[in-house]
């Protein structure tokens, strides 16, 4: 749980097994399963929240004060995810496979990144930034490997993230599947890069990187205290 407040600071709840552990020795790697059960406080949660694995790309560490040493990365993630209107989180500007309409930025999301260590192109893609983030995106665009729908009330039949739901991850070398209520819901072929830790995370927190080359990012106000409630976590 976050407690209700203005935008002044950030706020964060949050669950992982890898706080203290170098990224190149994060505990988790395919075959692998995630299941359990979540419901939300609300249906709009102002900033981001959700529950998977990833390779938390953006933590930054000297490894002062016993913390390991860590510097920001590309992001390898699969996971359900949430991300109130605020927040643009994707670099692609197409229409993905299957129902969804359009490929989502924001909203509830069953979502899946790919990212190599390091390439060439982010080179170009650093030079371009300061002239044209258009092109930046472009750029960043053939360098990161991403997939997702929007798990929506007319995709799933009514489903609300504030009623209870089982969900469940499948993440193989060549795939990833995502399940809710015994119900695949999305397949993809965009499987990220081990090693990968376990996040159950809810924030005030929004950032946008849009089409139009606008770059946002800050904190949230939240009238009221907004939580996650989880049972019946398996993973293995």
């Amino acid at each position: 749980m976050i407690p209700a407040g203005p935008a002044d600071k950030y706020r964060l709840a949050q669950l992982d097994d890898y706080t203290q552990t170098p990224r190149s020795t994060f505990p988790l790697r395919f075959p692998l399963s995630l299941s359990l059960s979540v419901r939300a406080s609300s249906d709009s949660i102002p900033g981001t929240w959700g529950f998977g694995l990833w390779n938390d790309p953006f933590g930054l560490s000297l490894g002062l004060g016993g913390n390991p040493f860590r510097l920001p990365a590309l992001p390898n993630a699969v996971w359900f995810f949430g991300a109130s209107k605020e927040s643009y989180l994707s670099f692609k500007n197409g229409q993905p496979q299957g129902f969804a309409p359009a490929f989502p930025a924001n909203g509830f999301l069953a979502q899946s990144f790919r990212s190599p260590k390091f390439h060439p192109l982010l080179i170009l893609a650093g030079l371009a930034l300061p002239f044209s983030r258009k092109s930046t995106r472009r750029l960043m665009s053939r360098v990161i490997a991403e997939d997702r729908i929007r798990l929506s009330v007319d995709t799933l039949s009514g489903t609300r993230v504030t009623e209870w739901h089982r969900y469940k991850l499948d993440w193989r070398e060549q795939r990833v599947s995502f399940e809710m209520d015994d119900v695949q819901v999305f397949e993809s072929q965009v499987s990220p890069n081990p090693p990968l830790g376990l996040v159950i995370w809810l924030d005030n927190q929004y950032a946008a990187f849009t089409p139009e080359g606008k770059i946002g990012f800050g904190v949230l106000e939240n009238i009221e205290p907004a939580w996650l409630e989880i049972r019946e976590l398996g993973i293995g």
